[in-house]
């Protein structure tokens, strides 16, 4: 492998990897968010929410001459996964 080829595969290693850690810290926060919702018997979903940040993604994403659509999928799946979690702590704490 080249060396070019080899500063570019470690950027990629190096980025996600920090994907990875900002996701966990993501998470360590929302399921403090589903844990409180849980104890306050809030809905385990926030449709309102989760529309208003899917469009500010996407603009950010715009912004970031990112494809929104594709920032809307990584987005949608996130919540989605967010939403499963609070659904079991919901189950877990009932």
């Amino acid at each position: 492998m080249d060396d070019k080829l080899k500063q570019y595969r470690e950027s990629i290693n190096n980025i996600d990897a920090a994907l990875v850690f900002i996701l966990a810290e993501r998470f360590k926060v929302t399921q403090a968010v589903g844990e409180y919702k849980a104890q306050n018997n809030l809905p385990t979903a926030d449709p309102a929410r989760e529309q208003e940040q899917i469009a500010r993604l996407r603009q950010l994403a715009s912004a970031a001459n990112l494809d929104p659509e594709f920032s809307e999928k990584f987005l949608r799946f996130i919540i989605d996964e967010v939403i499963r979690h609070h659904e079991r702590i919901r189950e877990e704490t009932n």
